[in-house]
């Protein structure tokens, strides 16, 4: 077990990023956590939903680059030295098993005794902050969250880390990313919940349900903000058995005019190939086949100091069940 691990198993109370009860051990704008060996703080990142859908059902993006995800931690601007020296203290102040004595030496040694700092860098409150490790709550038991395992680090007012994992506009537009609350993928058809063997059915998406949506991710007081923006791109179907052909005959269903497939108009003939739809070639039976419709959604991002650009398309999908009946005929 890890030393933070143990004192947190010790004394719950005192540094738990989760909101955990107890005293906190940092004023209330940087609120104390760790992780393995590392004091990290609850991040500040405030997001606001842009474009929000009017849907009861809305799921995130899962990356279709299965190479990249959104990140699991970095760094941002979290502790004073005043909150640093009252860090430290709280911990001095656990008597259980002398285990406080040593972990405020530890940190001493590191804030206190010049190794690097020097009383906590009291002589620069104001001109700047200690910054530490924040984790994506979402991705906290992902491996990826242990990558950020500095110690909180001095960066003065107006700086740049040159830390690659510090927070900044990109890491911002990629934790929004997360954040992004896409429609659940249910398309429309046409025949309705049961169609006919060898009958093309039409599919489509609801035009003023599947629009654009983006989240603003900043930090307060920071000046760094970034909005990433999730647009629909194309729609895939997957009929759930081999016995069928889409339209088109890769499943891929394009944006045309700013509309994903077409409902099928009135007389048109039964055979008419639809731009977007299925055909089944065989009955399920006394069942139904288990249609997959995802949706591929193109992602960018801009930001307040003037970048931008393309984040990897996000994928988000539902199912449906489609029940398909023979064709009766009558024999004269």
């Amino acid at each position: 077990m890890s030393l933070l691990a143990l004192v947190a198993a010790l004394v719950p109370g005192i540094a738990y990023a989760s909101g955990g009860k107890g005293a906190e051990v940092t004023a209330p704008q940087a609120k104390g956590g760790h992780q393995d060996q590392n004091l990290t703080v609850e991040t500040k990142i405030q997001t606001t939903v842009n474009g929000a859908q009017e849907t009861a059902k809305t799921g995130s993006l899962t990356p279709a680059n299965s190479n990249w995800d959104p990140p699991a931690c970095w760094y941002e601007p979290a502790y004073s030295p005043k909150q640093i020296q009252a860090t430290v203290k709280a911990f001095r102040q656990m008597k259980t098993f002398g285990i406080g004595d040593f972990v405020g030496g530890v940190f001493d040694s590191y804030f206190k005794e010049g190794n690097p700092y020097k009383n906590y860098n009291l002589d620069k409150q104001g001109e700047g902050q200690f910054w530490a490790a924040a984790i994506n709550e979402k991705r906290k038991d992902e491996p990826e969250a242990n990558s950020c395992d500095k110690l909180p680090f001095w960066v003065p007012t107006g700086d740049t880390p040159k830390e690659p994992l510090a927070v900044s506009p990109k890491i911002l537009a990629e934790y929004a990313y997360d954040e992004l609350p896409v429609p659940s993928t249910e398309i429309k058809m046409a025949p309705e919940g049961t169609t006919k063997v060898n009958l093309p059915t039409w599919a489509w998406l609801d035009k003023a349900k599947f629009k654009k949506v983006s989240v603003t991710a900043s930090i307060p007081g920071s000046g760094l903000s970034a909005t990433t923006t999730a647009e629909p791109m194309s729609l895939s179907i997957d009929p759930g058995t081999k016995d069928a052909e889409t339209y088109p005959a890769s499943g891929a269903c394009p944006i045309v005019n700013g509309k994903i497939g077409a409902p099928r108009a009135k007389g048109t003939p039964g055979d008419t190939q639809p731009p977007c739809g299925v055909k089944y070639l065989r009955s399920s039976g006394d069942g139904s086949y288990n249609l997959q419709a995802t949706l591929t959604w193109k992602i960018s991002w801009t930001s307040t100091t003037g970048e931008g650009g393309d984040l990897p398309p996000g994928e988000f999908g539902a199912d449906q069940q489609v029940a398909v009946e023979e064709i009766q005929s009558i024999n004269r």
